[in-house]
């Protein structure tokens, strides 16, 4: 399996790959006798019945099948939260291991909402790790977003190969096999593990057939596999407890598939921002990348919100975002730069946490800059926050609540606003 992968393009199409000509059956799915003795193997990722247009899964032809392994036991248990608070959360950011940590030992769990076994919320996570993994995992309890803040990552994954680097993004599909190296030796970012609905791109309504993120800058890896035999280790995540089993093979091993259930990688700085060009500060959802639906029509289950680098160029208005308190929960997080509404204090790789219907917006410093700001067109250059945007409220781990990179004042940068002049 190569570390120089090559891709296909597109979001959500059905891509047939090979990584050895003629692998790949022609005209049906299940042939009495494989091409090369592989095993054929459906991996589904909606339900058989689903709509067409909702239906997801892959046709895989591997060494062995993934049935072939010894019984799961207990790895990590799951994650303990502190109760549900209203109150408003930042963080600084998560600090390298002391031990050395893989991808999945450098996962530390901030925020869940939903239920894993009903198929609803999410579960956010930070990492730091600091060595590649020399074992694989996969997920049953959702897809994950992987959004790198500093480190390279390369995801070796039963369907091909993804590179991607801080401010690109990638989506590992539920039950999809990988393992992560580290080329730079160390790695910090974000993860959002989707539990219900796939992500898939949001509707564009009035902004019509072009905008936001285009279709075709999506990219999925093409066919890799590795034949390796030895010892091995699989982790999964099953109903929020990590579970590992041994193999005698790298299950890493799919030669060639078809289907649109698959991983892809997103380049951030391709996205095609919309924005005002007369007044008023428009609503976040302008920015979503991704968005996984809940069965209420316009509220997600979760939302993939940046936001880029972009021109400014509103009159008379009140440029940053506004105060706000919203229907939907909001977990932050910043790889580069600095945010427009957070003059100090929301470093790279930090974090907040802004719950239901609790008021949050500028701090003292950005909003007294922005009244009084010259509103000729300037671009904001040299930045990128992103937004995990959920229906559910998000509940903190215990971690979350008493690690030490809990900033206890953040609620003082909305400290001292005067008040404003009474109408009489």
């Amino acid at each position: 399996m190569t570390d120089n992968p090559a891709y296909m393009t597109g979001f959500g199409n059905h891509f047939s790959t090979e990584a050895v000509p003629a692998a790949l059956p022609v005209g049906q799915n299940s042939p009495q006798q494989v091409p090369f003795g592989l095993y054929a193997e459906q991996l589904s990722g909606s339900a058989f019945t689903a709509p067409r247009a909702e239906n997801r899964r892959a046709w895989l032809y591997r060494l062995r099948p993934s049935a072939s392994h010894a019984p799961f036991t207990l790895y990590r248990d799951a994650p303990t939260f502190a109760p549900p608070t209203p109150n408003r959360l930042r963080w600084l950011p998560l600090t390298a291991p002391d031990k050395p940590a893989d991808f999945i030992d450098g996962l530390t769990a901030y925020a869940a909402n939903g239920d894993p076994a009903a198929q609803t919320g999410v579960t956010v996570w930070l990492y730091a790790a600091n060595r590649s993994m020399n074992r694989a995992f996969f997920d049953a309890d959702g897809e994950w977003l992987i959004v790198p803040q500093s480190g390279r990552l390369v995801i070796f994954t039963e369907m091909g190969v993804l590179k991607i680097e801080p401010l690109q993004i990638a989506v590992i599909p539920r039950g999809v096999k990988f393992r992560v190296a580290l080329p730079d030796g160390h790695a910090t970012g974000y993860v959002l593990e989707n539990h219900g609905h796939p992500f898939r791109l949001p509707d564009l309504g009035p902004i019509g057939a072009n905008g936001l993120a285009n279709t075709r800058d999506f990219e999925t890896p093409v066919a890799a596999f590795e034949d390796i035999d030895g010892d091995y280790e699989l982790i999964q995540k099953f109903c929020g407890r990590l579970w590992t089993a041994k193999l005698d093979h790298s299950p890493l091993d799919v030669v060639a598939w078809h289907g649109n259930l698959a991983p892809y990688r997103y380049d951030l700085r391709r996205f095609n921002t919309i924005n005002t060009v007369s007044f008023d500060h428009p609503d976040p959802s302008i920015f979503t990348v991704l968005t996984s639906p809940s069965e209420t029509p316009g509220t997600a289950n979760a939302d993939f919100v940046i936001f880029p680098p972009r021109w400014m160029v509103a009159e008379h208005t009140f440029r940053p975002p506004w105060f706000h308190r919203n229907i939907m929960s909001e977990f932050m997080g910043l790889i580069t730069g600095a945010y427009d509404a957070k003059a100090e204090g929301f470093a790279p790789g930090g974090a907040s946490l802004h719950n239901c219907m609790n008021g949050h917006g500028p701090d003292k410093a950005s909003y007294e800059a922005a009244i009084a700001a010259d509103l000729k067109p300037h671009k904001i250059e040299g930045t990128m926050a992103f937004m995990f945007e959920s229906r559910l409220p998000f509940i903190p781990t215990t971690f979350a609540m008493e690690t030490p990179l809990l900033q206890r004042d953040y609620d003082q940068c909305w400290d001292n606003f005067k008040k404003a002049k009474s109408p009489k």
